[in-house]
C-alpha cells in the first residue's frame, strides 16, 4: 500500500495540528504508516516528509534510527527474544533457538505463512520475569519452552487477538480527536 490511505491522511493531519511545529509529529506519523501496512516503506516516508514539509532523508533518518519501525515487511506477529544479561543467565539463548526451532526459521526470517517474524533484541526491561520475549510490544515473562509452545498455538488460533493486536497497531481503539491549547496561547484558546 505505501502512502497513507485517505482516512490515515486525515487521522495524520489531525495529529499535525496538535504540535507548534510540524515536524514534532514525525514519530507519530511514522507509526500511523506502519500501522497501516505493517512496516514502512520508502513511499510512505516521502508521504510523511511531504506533509511534514521534510525531506525524504530527513524522515528516513529518524525511521532508521528507531528499532520499533521496520523497513520491511514482517509477519503478523512480530517475537523479539531478549538476550540482555538477565534473560541470558536464565535461558535466554536457549529460549531463542527453541523459537526458531519451533517456528522453522532463524533471527530476522518471516515463517512461510507470514505469521511469525523473529528478532534477538537486548533488553526489554523486564528482567525480573526473565527469560521474556515481546509479541507485536506486548511483554511475556518467565517464559519457558512449554510456554513458548502454547504463545504461538494461541496466536495462531487468534486466542489472543483482544491482547495482542496485529503488528503495528499500538492502540486497539483509536481516541477521539483531542483539542489541546498551547501553553502560549491566551486563556480560553483551543478550550
Amino acid at each position: 500500500m505505501a502512502r497513507l490511505t485517505q482516512e490515515n491522511v486525515e487521522r495524520a493531519r489531525e495529529i499535525i495540528s496538535r504540535y507548534p511545529a510540524s515536524r514534532s509529529a514525525l514519530l507519530p506519523l511514522l507509526y500511523l504508516a506502519q500501522e497501516q501496512d505493517g512496516w514502512i516503506d520508502d513511499s510512505a516516508m516521502e508521504h510523511i516528509g511531504d506533509l511534514l514539509d521534510l525531506t525524504p532523508a530527513q524522515v528516513l533518518g529518524t525511521c532508521s534510527f528507531y528499532t520499533m519501525f521496520k523497513r520491511q515487511p514482517v509477519g503478523r506477529h512480530l517475537v523479539s527474544v531478549c538476550t540482555n544479561i538477565a534473560c541470558l543467565l536464565n535461558g535466554g539463548y536457549e529460549l531463542l533457538e527453541h523459537a526458531e526451532a519451533r517456528l522453522g526459521v532463524v533471527v530476522d526470517e518471516t515463517t512461510p505463512d507470514g505469521e511469525f517474524t523473529l528478532e534477538e533484541v537486548e533488553c526489554l526491561a523486564d528482567c525480573d520475569r526473565a527469560p521474556c520475549l515481546q509479541v507485536n510490544y506486548r511483554f511475556f515473562g518467565n517464559v519457558t519452552h512449554d510456554d513458548f509452545d502454547r504463545l504461538v498455538d494461541d496466536l495462531r488460533a487468534g486466542r489472543l487477538a483482544e491482547t495482542v493486536p496485529a503488528h503495528g497497531v499500538l492502540n486497539r481503539e483509536q481516541p477521539p480527536p483531542v483539542s489541546v491549547r498551547r501553553a502560549d496561547a491566551p486563556h480560553g484558546a483551543g478550550d
